[in-house]
C-alpha cells in the first residue's frame, strides 16, 4: 500500500513544483503552460474588444470572472490533484502487464517531426470529438456537461468552464490515444496544446471569424456558436462537437450553420436550475432533481 500513497504523493508534489517553477518562469517558454495560458488570453481578449461580433456584449460580459478562475482551476489546480490518481492507475496497469505500449498501432519514432505532430493531433482531436458526442448523448455525463453550456454570453475564457468530472472522462481516452501512437507524445507536441488552446479560445470568442474555406478542416467560433444554442433542431441531441476541428462533423453530418448573425440565445431547456456560484458548481451533476431545483 506504501508504494501507492508515495506514488501518489510524489507525483502531485512534482506536479505542484512544476506549476510554481512555471509561475517564476523557471521551465523553458514553449513549456510554460501557465503563462501560455494568459497569454493567449491575453491576446485573444484583445481582439475581442477591437473587433467584437456582438457589438452590445460587454468587455466584461456575463460570468468573465467565474470563467476567468475555472480556466486556471481547470488547467492547472484540479489537474495537480488528479495527476496522482492517474499515476496510480498507470501503475495497476503496469502491475498486469499492461505498459503505456500495450496498443501501440504507429510507431511514430518511424516518422518525420512533422507527420509525429499531425497524426498526434489528428487522433487526440478525435478521441476529444468522439468524447464530446457521449458527453451529450447520455444523461448521466451530460448532467456535467451542462456547466460548460450555462454560458450565457460566449468569450474566450468559456473554453475551460467545464464541470472537473469532464476531466475524468476526457483524461483516460486521451491516454488511450496516446497509446495508440506508441505511447508517447512526441517532443514537439507542446505546439499541438498551445495551437489547441488558441483554437479553443477563438471558438469561444466574441470575434466573427469562419476560416473561409477551411470551415470544412478547422473548428470556427461561428460554428461553435451553435453547439451552444438553446434551439438546436428536435431531431439531434447536439451539433457541431468539434474541438480543434470542424471535419468529424461534416464527416459524421453533425454539422449544422443556419446562419452566421451571432445574435442568438445561447444556453438549455432548464439552464436556470445550474447554480451561478463556483462552489456550488463543483457538486453539480451529482445532487438529485430536487436538490437542483432549490439551488434554482
Amino acid at each position: 500500500m506504501n508504494i501507492y500513497v508515495d506514488t501518489f504523493v510524489n507525483t502531485v508534489k512534482g506536479s505542484l513544483n512544476w506549476t510554481w517553477k512555471s509561475i517564476c518562469f523557471d521551465v523553458p517558454w514553449y513549456t510554460n503552460y501557465f503563462w501560455g495560458l494568459f497569454v493567449i488570453s491575453l491576446i485573444v481578449w484583445v481582439l475581442e474588444i477591437v473587433f467584437p461580433w456582438r457589438k452590445k456584449q460587454s468587455i466584461f460580459r456575463k460570468d468573465f470572472w467565474l470563467d476567468a478562475f475555472y480556466m486556471f482551476f481547470n488547467f492547472f489546480v484540479f489537474s495537480i490533484v488528479i495527476s496522482g490518481f492517474y499515476t496510480i492507475i498507470e501503475l495497476l496497469f503496469s502491475e498486469i502487464g499492461i505498459g503505456i505500449q500495450s496498443l501501440s498501432l504507429i510507431n511514430l519514432e518511424a516518422l518525420s517531426v512533422w507527420f509525429q505532430l499531425l497524426i498526434f493531433f489528428i487522433i487526440l482531436d478525435f478521441v476529444q470529438w468522439f468524447t464530446h458526442v457521449l458527453l451529450h448523448k447520455f444523461p448521466l455525463l451530460w448532467e456535467f456537461h451542462k456547466i460548460h453550456h450555462s454560458v450565457k454570453e460566449m468569450g474566450f475564457a468559456a473554453h475551460l468552464r467545464y464541470h472537473w468530472m469532464e476531466n475524468i472522462l476526457y483524461k483516460p481516452l486521451k491516454t488511450i490515444g496516446v497509446m495508440l501512437l506508441g505511447g508517447f507524445e512526441p517532443e514537439q507536441a507542446f505546439i499541438v496544446h498551445f495551437f489547441a488552446i488558441t483554437i479553443g479560445h477563438l471558438n469561444h470568442s466574441n470575434i466573427k471569424i469562419t476560416w473561409g474555406p477551411l470551415k470544412y478542416i478547422l473548428n470556427n467560433p461561428v460554428m461553435h456558436l451553435y453547439h451552444h444554442a438553446y434551439t438546436i433542431p428536435k431531431d439531434r441531441f447536439g451539433v457541431n462537437f468539434g474541438i480543434s476541428l470542424s471535419l468529424w462533423d461534416y464527416i459524421f453530418l453533425t454539422n449544422y450553420i443556419p446562419e452566421s448573425e451571432g445574435e442568438i440565445t445561447l444556453g438549455f431547456e432548464g439552464d436556470e436550475k445550474v447554480p451561478s456560484s463556483f462552489l456550488s458548481q463543483l457538486t453539480f451533476g451529482f445532487r438529485k432533481e430536487k436538490e437542483k431545483n432549490k439551488t434554482a
